[in-house]
């Protein structure tokens, strides 16, 4: 029997995912959400249900943006109003993966860290890289899902 119980620790076990990883993929895929509704949809609704209603945001060129949740979607519905005029301007958002950073905390959610490029075009013109900033965002786990309760964006600077 001792040999039967040594001979199954010495054959490769695949390990479970960790939780880190599975928390990573959970706010990897929150953060996809918030920023895919913010710069390429007009759906106030659906970024009502991505941000906690004790939302803030904070902004290293505009200062504070928001100080709830409310705040923040009206802000966004008047933007993305402006947004669907044939020459608008548009934004959108890509995250560099290799700066991603999640941290668990406890009871509440997590805290996740990144670089991320900002791209404009003018109506339907060509996309062109225009900046680069860092994120520290603070994720709530609710039991329908993730939503954000802080952004601090900063080191916003003009990519060349």
């Amino acid at each position: 029997m001792f040999l039967a119980a040594a001979l199954v620790l010495l054959v490769p076990q695949s390990a479970p995912a960790s939780p880190d990883s599975a928390l990573l993929a959970e706010v990897k895929a929150a953060d996809a959400a918030l920023f895919d509704t913010f710069f390429e949809r007009c759906d106030p609704a659906r970024l009502t249900s991505l941000v906690t209603p004790d939302f803030e945001m904070y902004h290293d060129k505009d200062g504070v943006v928001a100080t709830s949740g409310a705040a923040f979607v009206a802000l966004y519905a008047k933007q993305c109003e402006a947004r669907k005029a044939p020459g608008a301007w548009r934004s959108r958002r890509a995250l560099l993966p290799a700066s991603l950073r999640v941290d668990p905390v406890p009871g509440y959610g997590a805290i996740e860290e990144g670089d991320h490029f900002f791209y404009e075009r003018h109506g339907d013109g060509p996309e062109k890289l225009v900046g680069r900033a860092h994120f520290v965002q603070l994720w709530k786990k609710a039991p329908d899902g993730w939503r954000v309760a802080r952004i601090l964006s900063y080191a916003h600077r003009a990519v060349d």
